[in-house]
This record gives structure tokens, sequence and C-alpha cells, in this order.
């Protein structure tokens, strides 16, 4: 049996996406999902990538777990919830590929996760655990602190290395104060660190990227990339020109950007490649991925 590579918690939706003729596409995203998805991808490994998470008995949430499977993305740590459905999102794009949603998630069987010990317990053995702000956001407070004490061991332990994306969601939160707390503490737990620069200075009120830069260039990270849209990304380890980093052919769709980002970078750390390597591994699949409509882009 091959060593499970990457674990990714977090929410799968369905995605009503505008088609042809006016109707709505199907698909199936969720910001780790979608790492998930794009790390599997790129490592090219069976049974390499997992995805925890709670989904309903509809036929959504089945579609759903197809789809997983033709990624091969291990889903059988998926709880299935009798009384909660998938959730599910709209999203339009305007002519520049910037995008607008509408969201019917209240009913989410994945805001049920990790509501008792067991479950915690539940978790499979990874090289990376990795997870983000929204994964957090929309968890009860107790299972909320019941998660990340659990991570915190983890960071902790020669096994496993925790991998974090604040992504800031200011609507999924019970208050800024809220956010600022528990991702504040997710940075102090995080061994690998996937920022991006409009979140943290939307959350934390720092008014230039220098700022956020200096705040994480005193962490102690493994690794450590933060993301800045079209610029490219800077890490904490050294400079890297941004004549390295290739510009998107054409902004289709910005969907996605940073979690295919995240799923670049971490399946080039996971083969063993420099920095350097990963952060243009990174910007590359992000830059193919925004050409192009939806979250997860057809191979």
């Amino acid at each position: 049996m091959s060593t499970l590579q990457l674990l990714a918690i977090g929410e799968v939706m369905a995605e009503l996406r505008r088609g042809q003729n006016d109707s709505f596409d199907v698909g199936y995203a969720g910001d780790t999902f979608n790492t998930a998805v794009y790390c599997a991808r790129q490592l090219k490994q069976n049974n390499a990538v997992a995805y925890m998470t709670r989904v309903g008995p509809d036929p959504l949430s089945t579609d759903l777990l197809a789809m997983a499977a033709q990624e091969d993305i291990d889903m059988t740590h998926v709880v299935r919830d009798e009384d909660k459905m998938l959730g599910i999102y709209a999203v339009t794009t305007d002519d520049a590929g910037e995008r607008s949603f509408s969201y019917w998630r209240e009913n989410s069987a994945a805001r049920q996760q990790f509501q008792t010990d067991n479950a915690i317990k539940a978790m499979p053995a990874s090289r990376i655990v990795y997870l983000s702000g929204i994964s957090l956001a929309i968890l009860t407070p107790e299972a909320r602190r019941r998660l990340m004490d659990h991570l915190g061991k983890l960071a902790k332990s020669d096994d496993t290395l925790v991998a974090f994306d604040s992504n800031y969601r200011p609507k999924l939160w019970e208050s800024k104060s809220t956010a600022q707390s528990v991702i504040g503490e997710m940075w102090d737990i995080a061994n690998i660190a996937l920022p991006s620069i409009d979140d943290e200075m939307a959350l934390f009120g720092e008014t230039t990227e220098d700022a956020v830069f200096d705040r994480f260039s005193k962490g102690d990270w493994t690794a450590c990339a933060i993301k800045r849209g079209e610029q490219g990304p800077l890490s904490v380890a050294g400079e890297y020109s941004a004549d390295n980093y290739k510009a998107a052919n054409k902004v289709v769709d910005t969907t996605a950007a940073g979690d295919s980002f995240n799923g670049g970078y971490l399946s080039a750390y996971l083969q063993g490649e420099n920095e350097e390597v990963c952060l243009c591994s990174g910007h590359d699949l992000a830059a193919l991925v925004i050409s192009h409509p939806g979250a997860i882009i057809k191979q």
C-alpha cells in the first residue's frame, strides 16, 4: 500500500456554472478539494491524496464521490450524513474573469465535522495535512477547537507537517475578531504557510505587502510561500526573480487560482523539489487554471 502523501480537510460543494444557452453546468469544487485534485494530478501516484469531509445521501453527493474516484482522490474517510446535504454554490464571471458567488450551504453536511473525539481518531496518517480558514470557519467552535488541538500535536511530531492557507471569507466567521484569533493561532501551529497577500491584509489590517512579508519572515516555517496573484509568489526562504514566473496567456476565470497554486506547490514539495521549483510549479499551474472556466479544469 502506497504512503498517503496529502490529507486535505474541508468542504466540497456542487458548483453551478452558467454554460451554453444560459443553462447551468454542474461540477464539484471547494478550496481544499481543488488543491487536493491538482496535487493528485501533479503527483501521479495511486492513492497518494485523500480528502476528509462529510456529505449527504443526496444524488449530488453520490456524483461527487464518483468524480473524486476518477481523480484518484481517496474518499474512504468521508462520512455520509443521513440528515444533511451537499452544499451548493453558483458562480458567474465578468469580462475580466472576476467572480461573484451565491451560496446554499447552511444545511451542508461538512459543517458537522469533528463533533466527537472519534472523528479525530479517524484521521489517517499522512506526510502533510492541509486545510484552510474555510475548513475551520464552517465548524462549530467546539469542533474547531478539537481539530486545532490535534493539528498542534501533529505539527510538533516528526511524521506529519501541517499546511495552512488562511483563505479569509468574512461571511463564514462569527466575527472578524474570532477569525483573527483562530487564524493567528493556526499560523503559530502550521509548518507550511500558504497565505495570500490580499487575505492577510484584509484580516490583520496591514497596509503594505512589505508588512505582511515582514510578519511571515519572523515565523519558524518548514516552508512559506506568499501568494501575490499575477505578480508571482514570494518566499521567506529567499527572493526569486519575477522573471521566473510566466504570465497567464489569458484570464478567463480566476476561480481556484490560489487553490491550484497550493496544489502545484505542495506536489513539488512532496517530490523533494527546492523552493524555487515549488514556487514556479504553483505559479505555472495557477496560470493554466485561470485561463479556463471553472474551479477544476478538464485534463
